[in-house]
């Protein structure tokens, strides 16, 4: 029976063999194939912390109920990702030998325990003992011992030991990989125009004997392994805890979490093997998945930059906004005009440089600001903290439930009001997501407010890899609706019906985003009957709700002309029987696609609208979100422009079909890179203006 929708995780999945794919490119740089691998690890162990956890604990649901909300019954498509896991693994291991194959061209080479030089020996011998050694902890392992806690996240080596004169007996140890301290890629001494790497790991089990030595084993063998953890966690319902220590305390019981994969070296012991699975409670039903050597690849994002033939091309450098790139005041410009900055093409320095004008600004009043994740060492959080020293009064709504990043927030809570940041914690039971902010100037006597609305987090670090839109505004409209998302986030036991009815400027979740969308499907769809030209283009990240698949569906059927470009999660299924069947596709490629735009033909009145929000029911019922609509013309034709450079990628694009094969997108026109184009595109708007 053909399916209706498809099932979230396995579409994911699919995704990620996208990523799996740049990995394999031979036209990507050699540097950026192994963070790709990273990438495709990293994704994983989320996707099992979280979706495989998720569809695990639907098991103890009723049948009916879990169906409805994953779309099939969560067994099947549990079974259907085991075994879709195991071949992407296979893919994997296939391609990290091609990229150690090409990495061998270049004359650099990892290194093992076992293939050390005399000089390389000493080195590593000297290194454990200097670096390491106070950060390694054997812990030895028996029936008699309860099993010691194993972290999420973190890398162990299994460790068989024996003695010459003991035929049968094999003692076990384990060693946590103390990477967070020590970092995994250490360089070694290597004849000249070659470079050698060995990963910590090695460096430990060549020093086995050494860390063993008063124990008397002569035979050791040391395999990589991890396990990963259940990660969702539930907040305590204690009415006398605060939001902020119930979110710390839900963060310390995440250690708890039940195991969900268990990785490990393929040629690790057997006798190892079936007693870490016995101690740490893992049942067949569980992900029990033999790998190769290496593993917590997500190291591998930070692999050292020491190939010498990478050159970053110059598509690769941020620019200045044309409206921006003299001496006046970012301030001055966006109070007479809008301005859309497009990241990462557009510096994301614009935005430190506003908030910094605004907190030294003598006239500037206020600042608020939503923060869903904020880089380390935040440039946008040291411009707020100024602007509360220089006596302004300064507001943050900070996202304290930002998957991974909860324990990083309750941080920057603590910083902020040690500061006199205000600090909001948001409503019970909403994610908040949107991205806005808003600055408040008194003037002669006149107030005067302008901000942005963007699609991504308001963070420098991201901003320099995910493909995002800000537009910077004083908008009347839209600055009334940041303030009455700000009111309402005051007063977070209010009903949100009352305190988030929009005027002109934004719709907003969950109030009137999804009525508002399928709305202007409902046009559009009345125009396609009525023989008149109907089109949509949406750009997203996932498309999972099914009320707006069905919406889709429904105008597809009825003759509008509908193109998605959608990076990971997409549900729908192309039926070839619409009159005018879906395109969609997905691009992957250096940059993460991460903006959100919806455009609407709309009989003529074209309808253009950027957002923080994509289409899954979470985001649509269960968050605040805000798309904010492009009232200037000019800024509307550029991104329209920008939506048809994406779409006529045959590079780096995919077929969003439902064999879910991630075909290229191939055609007879010259080959035709979107992100390339998009720097091209920008750039000579940059040089027009300044010429």
């Amino acid at each position: 029976m053909a399916r209706k929708f498809v099932p979230r995780d396995i579409s994911w999945l699919s995704f990620n063999g996208r990523v799996l794919q740049e990995a394999a490119d031979k036209t990507v740089p050699l540097i950026s194939r192994i963070k790709f691998l990273g990438i495709f690890s990293n994704n994983m162990d989320e996707f099992f912390r979280v979706r495989v956890a998720g569809l695990k604990r639907a098991l103890a649901v009723d049948e009916k109920e879990a169906k409805n909300i994953f779309f099939e019954k969560p067994q099947l498509i549990l079974n259907e990702l085991n075994a879709k896991v195991i071949k992407q693994q296979k893919k994997f291991d296939n391609t990290w030998r091609e990229v150690q194959k090409e990495m061998a061209k270049q004359r650099v080479y990892i290194k093992t325990a076992n293939d050390l030089s005399e000089e390389q020996k000493q080195f590593v011998k000297h290194y454990y003992i200097e670096e390491i050694e106070s950060s390694v902890i054997p812990l030895l392992l028996d029936d008699q011992r309860p099993m010691p806690y194993l972290r999420d996240k973190s890398l162990y080596l299994g460790i068989a030991m024996k003695k010459a004169d003991w035929q049968y007996e094999t003692k076990f140890a384990i060693i946590e990989i103390p990477t967070a301290q020590i970092g995994r890629f250490i360089l070694l001494p290597a004849p000249k125009k070659e470079v050698h790497v060995i990963l910590l790991e090695d460096v430990i089990t060549f020093n086995l004997p050494h860390i063993f030595s008063f124990f008397g084993f002569d035979e050791f063998t040391a395999n990589a392994f991890k396990i990963t953890r259940d990660a969702e966690f539930d907040l305590d319902n204690d009415i006398n805890t605060n939001f902020a220590d119930k979110i710390a305390k839900a963060v310390k019981s995440r250690r708890k979490g039940k195991p969900t994969r268990f990785v490990f070296d393929h040629q690790m012991d057997p006798n190892l093997v079936d007693f870490l699975i016995k101690k740490l409670n893992i049942s067949k039903k569980d992900s029990i998945i033999p790998g190769q050597k290496i593993h917590n690849f997500k190291d591998f994002m930070d692999f050292p930059a020491i190939f010498r033939k990478y050159h970053k091309p110059k598509e690769r450098n941020s620019f200045l906004h044309p409206d921006l790139a003299d001496q006046t005041r970012i301030t001055d410009v966006i109070t007479k005009k809008d301005i859309l900055l497009s990241f990462p093409y557009h510096t994301f320095e614009h935005i430190i440089d506003l908030l910094r004008e605004a907190a030294m600004d003598p006239e500037v009043i206020s600042i608020q600001i939503t923060a869903y994740r904020l880089a380390s060492n935040s440039k946008v959080a040291n411009a707020l903290v100024n602007a509360v020293r220089n006596g302004k009064d300064v507001t943050v709504m900070l996202e304290l439930r930002a998957r991974f990043d909860e324990a990083h927030n309750l941080e920057w809570k603590d910083r902020f009001e040690m500061e006199g940041v205000k600090v909001l914690l948001g409503i019970p039971n909403k994610k908040i997501h949107a991205k806005l902010g808003i600055i408040r100037k008194r003037v002669n006597g006149k107030t005067i407010q302008y901000g942005f609305v963007s699609t991504g987090n308001i963070n420098e670090k991201t901003a320099k890899l995910y493909g995002d839109y800000c537009m910077l505004t004083s908008n009347r409209n839209v600055m009334a609706d940041i303030n009455k998302i700000f009111n309402a986030l005051r007063r977070p036991q209010q009903e949100l019906t009352e305190t988030l009815k929009m005027g002109k400027g934004l719709l907003v979740c969950p109030t009137d985003m999804r009525d508002t969308l399928i709305g202007y499907f409902d046009t559009e769809i009345a125009e396609a009957k009525a023989g008149k030209k109907a089109q949509v283009i949406v750009k997203i990240n996932s498309l999972s709700d099914k009320i707006l698949i069905k919406k889709i569906y429904e105008a597809a059927e009825a003759g509008v002309k509908i193109e998605m470009i959608v990076r990971s999660i997409y549900c729908a299924v192309n039926q070839n029987t619409f009159v005018h069947p879906i395109h969609a596709i997905s691009i992957v490629d250096e940059y993460l696609e991460h903006a959100r735009v919806f455009y609407f033909y709309n009989a003529g009145k074209e309808l253009t609208y950027i957002s923080s929000a994509d289409w899954m029911t979470r985001n649509l019922d269960h968050r605040i979100e805000a798309a904010v609509k492009i009232n200037d013309k000019k800024i509307k034709a550029e991104i329209l422009d920008m939506l048809k450079i994406q779409l006529k990628d045959n590079v780096k694009a995919r077929w969003l079909n439902n064999n879910l094969n991630n075909e290229y997108v191939k055609n007879n026109e010259a080959e035709f890179r979107s992100q390339i184009e998009l720097y091209k595109y920008l750039k000579s708007k940059s040089h027009n203006q300044n010429n």
